[in-house]
This record gives structure tokens, C-alpha cells and sequence, in this order.
């Protein structure tokens, strides 16, 4: 899904132009990255935090040539999905002493 397909599917839902929906939606992605990019973390709680990362300093190999090289330290962006938004992608599994799965044989 591409922004203008979530702009759809929000109007969809919500009674609001779209017009509308883009302008807050870019207004939102423009303030979590602001935030994130001046080191605060951005939670939305039931879906999930936005923050900022150290990657250590590590070891390479330039594809091309096979040669060792160091690949600096740097920050990235990173999500951490919430409880509700995993519990929604990937459902609880029922307890390992719950009943026994019916099968073949016994």
C-alpha cells in the first residue's frame, strides 16, 4: 500500500476529505521523523514506537573485490511494532496444555 491507496482507505472510514487526510497525514510522518531525526522517541500506543539507534562500528567485505573493510558507526530509524499490532498480524497460539489436536491414529 502506497500513500495515496492510505489516503483512499482512510477516507474510506473516516468522513473527511482527502485533501484533508493527506495534509495531516504528511503533517504526521513530517513531525515522527522530525522527532525521531532530534533523538526523541515517538510511542503510539497499541501500535508502536518510532526511535533512533546506534549501529556499532563492524567488519565488511566489498562484494566486488573480496577485500575487508570498516563500515562506520552510525544512527538509523527503527520501529518496534506494539502488543495489539503483533497480536492482529500474528494471532496468540493456544496453550501447549490446551486440548490435544485430533490426528491419526490414537
Amino acid at each position: 500500500m502506497n500513500k495515496g491507496e492510505l489516503v483512499d482507505a482512510i477516507s474510506g472510514r473516516a468522513s473527511v476529505t482527502k485533501k484533508d487526510i493527506e495534509a495531516v497525514l504528511t503533517a504526521t510522518l513530517e513531525v515522527i521523523v522530525d522527532a525521531v531525526s532530534s533523538g526523541d522517541r515517538v510511542t503510539l500506543v497499541g501500535f508502536g514506537s518510532f526511535e533512533s539507534r546506534d549501529r556499532q562500528a563492524r567488519e565488511g567485505r566489498n562484494p566486488k573485490t573480496g577485500e575487508v573493510m570498516t563500515i562506520p558507526a552510525t544512527k538509523v530509524p527503527a520501529f518496534s511494532a506494539g502488543k495489539q499490532f503483533k497480536e492482529k498480524v500474528a494471532p496468540p497460539k493456544a496453550d501447549a496444555k490446551g486440548p490435544a489436536k485430533k490426528g491419526k491414529g490414537k
